[in-house]
């Protein structure tokens, strides 16, 4: 094989790989771009080590190969967070893994099964989450109605900026819609001590969803306190 046809093939790896991860860093996962398509390099290369860089009798192209499959369930493990009784993660570890085959079709030159490959995953990620949420169940809230939430969090002066930035990217990966979000005193001027409240909305009320987000904002050393409140137009209010 020609360095020019390696090449190639390395490139189709990380142009396909890039194609996975922009999905995921559009929903602001942990793993991205950069990293589905580091992904898809190095299983390409491996499998180009594994078919080309060995010879004699004792040289075995599967082996390297094979390799792949159980090394990337340690990186896909290391994506996946459990957040009290909320497992987070599963999904990009299981695209990571897609992101390994398909790069390793590309260092054996199946071009078109590893295009097919991406639109199936890309297409998994993006048309199936929709349906996801149709047929989920959720605890029976009595209503279908569209809910208002208010999250409210005590944290320090210094790490006010950090708790902000925190909710903000945990809601990011939500379906809620951000409305607003605000800072005042908690306990007087010179405290120390400052309360950031954020107002959202959502099509239809998923306390889980809510407690998911907002889990990660708890184990913040500089908060002290956290809450979330709910409304929805059958005048229910619920706090956790």
């Amino acid at each position: 094989m020609t360095t020019a046809e390696m090449l190639l093939r390395l490139g189709s790896g990380v142009g396909l790989g890039t194609v996975i991860g922009f999905e995921r860093q559009y929903r602001a996962r942990m793993a991205g771009l950069r990293t589905n398509a580091l992904v898809a390099a190095g299983a390409t290369l491996f499998v180009l080590l594994s078919a080309h860089g060995f010879t004699g009798a004792a040289a075995d192209p599967t082996r390297v190969a094979a390799q792949i499959v159980s090394g990337i369930g340690f990186l896909g493990a290391g994506v996946i967070l459990r957040e009290g009784l909320t497992v987070r993660g599963l999904n990009t570890a299981a695209t990571l893994w897609c992101s390994a085959a398909v790069g390793s079709l590309c260092g054996a030159g199946l071009y078109w099964i590893a295009v097919a490959g991406t639109v199936v995953v890309v297409a998994v990620n993006v048309a199936l989450r929709p349906l996801g949420r149709v047929v989920d169940r959720r605890p029976d809230t009595g209503t279908e109605t569209p809910a208002s939430y208010t999250f409210l969090a005590v944290t320090t002066d210094e790490a006010e900026a950090h708790v902000r930035s925190l909710l903000v990217q945990a809601l990011t990966r939500t379906d809620f819609a951000l409305r607003s979000v605000t800072s005042v005193n908690a306990g007087g001027a010179g405290s120390g001590r400052v309360e950031v409240r954020a107002e959202m909305s959502a099509d239809q009320r998923d306390d889980k969803q809510m407690e998911s987000a907002v889990s990660r904002l708890s184990m913040e050393p500089s908060v002290t306190s956290v809450r979330w409140e709910t409304e929805t137009f059958t005048g229910r209010d619920d706090e956790s």
